[in-house]
């Protein structure tokens, strides 16, 4: 299967290509740079922390848990 080059737009291959999607180990590292300076973000979370209980196990739907509940007195 063939694709594009994400840096410079050349064709490539899974089969020929080790660096996939990349056309080559230097379009491989422009792309790292990339990421390092800055020039890509993440505009949105990648997941809602309200998801998450205190201890960072996920509660169904989103709902938050008090532990001290839980406990028999």
């Amino acid at each position: 299967m063939t694709h594009k080059c994400p840096i410079c737009k050349k064709p490539t291959a899974t089969e020929a290509h080790p660096e996939f999607p990349f056309c080559s180990e230097r379009c491989t590292l422009h792309d790292l740079g990339n990421w390092a300076s800055g020039k890509y973000t993440i505009s949105e979370p990648a997941f809602d922390d309200g998801l998450f209980d205190e201890s960072g196990s996920r509660s169904p739907l989103g709902e938050t848990r008090d532990h001290k509940d839980d406990r028999k007195n």
